[in-house]
């Protein structure tokens, strides 16, 4: 017998309440009970995104959402800072592109944050700027970017501020309205706790702006109708409301435990995985860690694509590899959603076990009794 254990950025874990509430025989969705359902859970994203704003809710993947973000503000011709430091930092730049936007990329190192001044000085070189795009957490390389600045940056400027914010929602803090972030798109498989299908947008009254003019086309992704029929409990079109009433039960979750609470267990899981692969000699690859997931450089002498295919298949541990050019390169674990002390101690675990198998120097609860000193 062997148990499976998720320890990517997504999917991740669905708590065992959200997976019985799918479970139920499936109901029509334009019924009162899917009404009453599509409303607790756009009030509750509002908690979660921190926003005074209207939440709305598409079926789609994370990128859905992303891409209905820029066809909702933009028009062709347009111009748009894209800040490129990872595999999802980029995909803004090939959303824009295949929408005829001309993008300004700032690129980065992958592993490193972007220095706000740099969107500052580009900003001031290009006085036509519609729109930033950023991400708060790239998941590739698991660095943190520093929103709050970004904001205040654009805040002075006509552009707006897009935050590509799937993965980290609910995991790193991003106060939508205190900060002033204009657009967060997040997703339901990552902090959120449910399965892949959902996405999630919000807009501020400076992006709705801009919205009114905004000419690239739309129809399954025009937020104008999904913010009207969001209104009423429903959506424009077919929604996937059997992952909505799962979701639903992962908000109450959220919600019951505090969304501060929430974010402060992500950070204290993520230090304590961060102490434990130190204490095992190993190298953290992000320059700015964020608390959805840590990234570790693979030790010389290790083969990061068959350790992550060992763990998985031997042991029923699932860590996530390294993406394009961090293909074996580094090892990301996520301490993600339905996260606790102990799932920390299993991941850092079962990577004593299968670093000693693959020949890394180990000595057997060196990284555990870190995590362990974190954690207490």
């Amino acid at each position: 017998m062997r148990k499976h254990r998720l320890f990517t950025p997504g999917p991740t874990p669905v708590p065992t309440q959200s997976l019985l509430a799918m479970a139920h025989p499936i109901d029509h969705h334009r019924l009162d009970e899917a009404t009453e359902a599509i409303k607790e859970v756009s009030e509750n994203l509002k908690l979660v995104f921190q926003t005074d704003n209207d939440v709305m809710i598409l079926t789609s993947s994370g990128t859905g959402g992303l891409e209905a973000s820029v066809v909702n503000l933009l028009s062709p011709g347009d111009r748009a800072i894209v800040i490129r430091g990872g595999k999802f930092g980029e995909r803004w730049g090939e959303i824009c592109q295949a929408y005829g936007i001309q993008i300004i990329p700032i690129d980065l190192e992958w592993g490193k944050a972007v220095d706000p001044s740099d969107v500052d000085r580009s900003l001031r070189e290009h006085g036509d700027v519609k729109a930033v795009f950023a991400t708060l957490c790239e998941t590739s390389t698991g660095v943190l970017h520093d929103i709050k600045s970004l904001a205040e940056i654009t805040s002075k400027t006509e552009a707006v501020l897009v935050v590509d914010a799937v993965s980290a929602l609910g995991a790193d803090e991003l106060r939508m309205d205190e900060w002033g972030v204009n657009v967060v798109v997040s997703s339901s498989q990552k902090g959120l706790m449910t399965p892949p299908g959902l996405a999630f947008i919000s807009f501020d009254e400076k992006a709705w702006r801009m919205a009114e003019s905004s000419r690239l086309p739309k129809y399954y992704f025009d937020l104008k109708k999904a913010r009207d029929k969001g209104l009423q409990g429903s959506t424009p079109f077919t929604p996937a409301i059997s992952l909505i009433v799962g979701l639903r039960e992962s908000l109450r979750m959220i919600v019951n435990e505090g969304v501060e609470n929430v974010i402060a267990r992500h950070a204290r899981l993520a230090r304590a995985t961060r102490e434990a692969a130190i204490a095992l000699g190993l190298e953290l690859f992000a320059e700015r860690p964020a608390n959805t997931v840590t990234s570790i450089k693979v030790p010389n002498g290790v083969d990061g694509v068959k350790f992550v295919k060992m763990m998985r298949s031997r042991y029923g541990i699932t860590y996530a590899g390294g993406q394009e050019k961090l293909k074996g390169r580094i090892i990301r674990i996520a301490h993600l959603g339905w996260m606790d002390e102990f799932d920390v101690l299993t991941a850092i675990g079962g990577l004593e076990i299968g670093l000693k198998e693959m020949g890394y120097p180990v000595k057997p609860g060196s990284g555990l009794t870190a995590a362990m000193e974190a954690l207490m």
